[in-house]
Formats: C-alpha cells, sequence, structure tokens
C-alpha cells in the first residue's frame, strides 16, 4: 500500500513548491527532509528575484516565474516579504560597459526586452550612493528581492493546507523500484509512492545516483554577510559587472552582501567553515562602489551548501533511467527565483507527462559521453 502519491526527497524551495503544486491539485504528497524544511540553501540564499543576467536556457523560466512572484503572498495566503524594487548591474570600465550592451543586444537578439541599458546618470538617480567610478549598467524594472526562509515556509504551509505531509527528521537511505512503486529507505522506515521527485539541493547528486542517474555535481558553500540596520536608502538589488556582488536592503533595514565568494563544506558534518579572506574580499568591493559603507558593523556572517553542474544551470525533469521519477535540483546558487515556476513545471511532469515552457536544456542526462565524473555523493 502507498503513503502517497508522490514523494519528493527534500523540503528546500524548491521540494515544497513541488509539494504546494501538486497538493493543490488533489495529489497526495508526502516531503521527506533529513533535517527541518529550508535547512540549507533555501534559507541561506540571498533572496534575490532575479532576471537580469540570466543564462539564455533559464529565460523563459525566469519570465514565467516573475508573472508567479508578483501575485505569489496572494496565492500562498502569507507574506514572502517580496519587493519589486529592480535588479541594477553597475559598470565601472568601458569595458564593462561594452559586456553591458552586448549583454542587452543578446537578450533582445532572443526576443525579450527586460534587461534596459542605464547610464551614469540613471544609475545614480536608482541607486544613490555609488561610488563616482560607476559608468553606468543594466537595469530590470520588476524584479527584486524576498526573505528566502519565509518563502520556503509559506510554500509549505500552504502544501499543508492542501492535504501534503512534511516528516522533517527522515534521512534517506536508499531508493528501490518495485513493479509499480518507488520505495524509498529511510532512517525513519520505508515510504512508498508511485511518483518519486528529487528535490535534495546539494544532496540532489546522490539521490540521482540512487535511481540511475548519475550525474556530476559539486557541494558548494556561498558565504553571505548581513550589517547593522540603516536608515532606508536603497531601493534596487545591485550586482556589478566586474566584481562578485549581491547587494540590498532588506524589510528590517539591514544590508545584506553576497555574490558567490566560497566556503568550505564539511560532508561529515554538512556544516560549513567560511573564509574570512572571501568575507574580507566582498566587504572591500561594497566599501569601493558604496563609501558611505565603510564604517558600518558587519554583525551575522553564514554559508548555505548548495549543489553545482559543471554549466551552472540545474537539473530538472524526468528521470532517464526510470519511469516515473522527476528532477529539480543543483540550482547554482540562482535558484530563488524560480521556485515558483520550477514546482510548477514538477506538477505540470507528472500531471500532464509534459510542460509549456522549454526544459531541455536542463535534462538529468546531458554529460552523457561528456566525461564529466560524477561528484554528487557529499553525505559520507
Amino acid at each position: 500500500m502507498s503513503d502517497a502519491d508522490v514523494i519528493i526527497v527534500g523540503g528546500g524551495l524548491h521540494g515544497c513548491s513541488a509539494a504546494y503544486n501538486l497538493a493543490s491539485r488533489r495529489v497526495k504528497v508526502l516531503v521527506l527532509e533529513k533535517h527541518v524544511v529550508g535547512r540549507h540553501a533555501s534559507s541561506a540564499s540571498a533572496g534575490g528575484v532575479r532576471r537580469l543576467g540570466r543564462h539564455p536556457a533559464e529565460i523563459p523560466l525566469a519570465m514565467a516565474s516573475i508573472e508567479l512572484w508578483h501575485r505569489l503572498n496572494e496565492l500562498l495566503g502569507a507574506d514572502t516579504e517580496f519587493h519589486a524594487s529592480g535588479q541594477v548591474r553597475v559598470a565601472e570600465t568601458p569595458d564593462e560597459l561594452d559586456a553591458c550592451e552586448a549583454r542587452v543586444a543578446l537578450t533582445r537578439s532572443l526576443g525579450y526586452d527586460h534587461e534596459i541599458l542605464i547610464d551614469k546618470g540613471e544609475l545614480v538617480r536608482l541607486v544613490p550612493g555609488i561610488a563616482a567610478t560607476a559608468q553606468g549598467g543594466i537595469y530590470v524594472r520588476e524584479d527584486g528581492h524576498a526573505f528566502p526562509y519565509k518563502t520556503t515556509l509559506a510554500f509549505r504551509n500552504a502544501a499543508e493546507r492542501h492535504g501534503a505531509i512534511v516528516r522533517e527528521g527522515v534521512a534517506v537511505l536508499a531508493i528501490e523500484r518495485a513493479t509499480h512503486t518507488w520505495r524509498v529507505l529511510t532512517d525513519r522506515g520505508r515510504f512508498e509512492a508511485p511518483v518519486l521527485v528529487n528535490a535534495a539541493g546539494a544532496w540532489g547528486g546522490e539521490v540521482a545516483a540512487m535511481i540511475g542517474d548519475p550525474v556530476p555535481t559539486s557541494p558548494v558553500a556561498l558565504m553571505m554577510m548581513v550589517t547593522a540596520r540603516m536608515s532606508r536608502w536603497l531601493g534596487p538589488t545591485v550586482g556589478s559587472m566586474g566584481r562578485k556582488l549581491s547587494f540590498k536592503q532588506s524589510e528590517s533595514g539591514t544590508m545584506v552582501i553576497g555574490g558567490g565568494y566560497r566556503g568550505t563544506v564539511h560532508p561529515e558534518s554538512e556544516l560549513t567553515s567560511l573564509d574570512f579572506a572571501g568575507l574580507r574580499a566582498s566587504a572591500r568591493t561594497v566599501s569601493e562602489l558604496f563609501p558611505h559603507m565603510r564604517h558600518v558593523d558587519i554583525v551575522r556572517c553564514w554559508a548555505g551548501i548548495e549543489g553545482f553542474t559543471p554549466d551552472d544551470i540545474p537539473y530538472i525533469g524526468p528521470s532517464k533511467a526510470a519511469p516515473d521519477a522527476y528532477h529539480s535540483f543543483a540550482f547554482c546558487g540562482h535558484g530563488f527565483q524560480l521556485g515558483p515556476v520550477v514546482g510548477a513545471i514538477t506538477a505540470e511532469l507528472i500531471l500532464n507527462g509534459r510542460s509549456n515552457l522549454p526544459i531541455e536544456a536542463f535534462r538529468i542526462d546531458r554529460f552523457e559521453g561528456t566525461g564529466a565524473a560524477y561528484r554528487g555523493d557529499i553525505s559520507r
């Protein structure tokens, strides 16, 4: 006897989004999470809701997802703290301005007009306090940022209101395929369902291997910092064409700083260590681009474990090795904005056998025959 119609392995944003999209369609869903919901990347991300600078394959998904973001609070019945304050990417040199122009030309050639070139005057208007070295950049209206943990929790709560069951503290040990069902063996017993979804984040490669889809993945600890509270002064989220930067002001007034500097993952404990040289470089970037930030206190630093792929885009779609199994993991540090739409895609694949959005670029077997090595096991 099955425990559910669908078992989802992983209780992060993408697992909870898939659970909501399935449960709201009267599918019986069981989510298995080995720690607590949102334990790793889903609560540790920068919270950027960004179409700006997306890989071309991700743009159609990001465009569909932004439409969901603008009504997400209503859909989920919760405040995700989404603010459509825009996103800016700053250029400091003529070469970087040329790169901005080339990027906007690329998106135009693909049929999109959301990225807009801006000059220095418009940049200063949008981003007060920016250093004199800034020359212009790219701006996307209607992008913005949200609170990662609140967003993940909103999906979880909405899924549970529709009947989904979320089991925390349940670690998956093995997965077996029976005649018409999946058997998921855990440290809390065995669970069965006809359909399986792998939304295990940085551990997604390990789960994929269990069902016959070994893929190259690497765990990465992306570092973040947050400052003391300041009076409101910044609207858009700010990135850089030439530096690692994600910079925004939260609803509470703190400044949230990220951009891709990496700490160290400790596989045995599933904890991370911070690289203080990287944090120092991140702080220097902020102080150089925003001189008035030089004496603001940093109050907290952290890192979340995320899965990365060789081509820096995720795995989304059906298994190639087994029936009734689907993947949604390894979002390479930029999966937060995609969360609402990828959960909907996963539900569409399960219920309709297809998605109306292009997902071929994210197929699980795209590295077969390329020599890319499987590096997905980070749990032992």
